[in-house]
């Protein structure tokens, strides 16, 4: 199991593909566990790799987690049967602004296109448990956040500004008190107000 999330780790580092920091899975894993999550939406699977962290926390943890990109989506399909989680993490090849799901559950995880969390939010909000939270990863985004004179790329200037805005977005909602936390690369729970 354990030989299985390194290789997983190895062929993110190895292709360029961008999968949370250490620091911030075991924060999250952490808070599931402390606060009974048992059914998760993450919302940006890539290969895989922080659905099968959470639903390896215990075996009554289920995971619906959607990737759009084919390549990332069968990646992690391929990862998620080596390690005999298809019965508890359901993936979906789709779109997230696309994606319709009636169910409600304990936690939402916001890791996908950076520019597009305003959006998330407030499309999976309302499949949010009474006592759900929503949690958010790259707040940070590689300290650039609080420093982006550390950047020329525009692109990257645009995407730094969209988070902010979010961030804003964040401390400024009436329906959910925020916390904000200095780990991995900067995480946010929402809880309902």
């Amino acid at each position: 199991m354990v030989d299985q999330i390194k290789i997983i780790e190895k062929y993110a580092k190895e292709n360029n593909i961008p999968i949370i920091q250490k620091e911030g899975i075991n924060f999250i894993n952490n808070y599931i566990k402390n606060n009974q999550i048992k059914n998760i939406l993450e919302i940006g699977s890539a290969i895989g790799y922080s659905a099968i962290k959470m639903a390896l926390i215990c075996n009554d943890i289920k995971v619906t987690t959607i990737e759009r990109d084919v390549l990332r989506y069968d990646e992690a399909i391929k990862n998620i049967k080596t390690l005999n989680l298809e019965n508890r993490i359901e993936i979906h090849n789709i779109d997230a602004f696309v994606y319709e799901d009636k169910r409600k559950y304990d936690m939402i995880f916001i890791d996908a296109a950076k520019a597009q969390y305003i959006k998330f939010f407030e499309k999976f909000k309302n499949n949010l448990n009474p006592n759900g939270v929503i949690i958010s990863d790259n707040l940070k985004f590689h300290g650039l956040v609080e420093h982006i004179e550390n950047t020329k790329n525009k692109n990257t200037i645009q995407l730094v500004n969209k988070i902010k805005k979010y961030i804003i977005f964040l401390k400024e909602n009436k329906e959910f008190k925020t916390s904000f936390y200095d780990v991995g690369d900067g995480i946010s729970i929402s809880k309902k107000i």
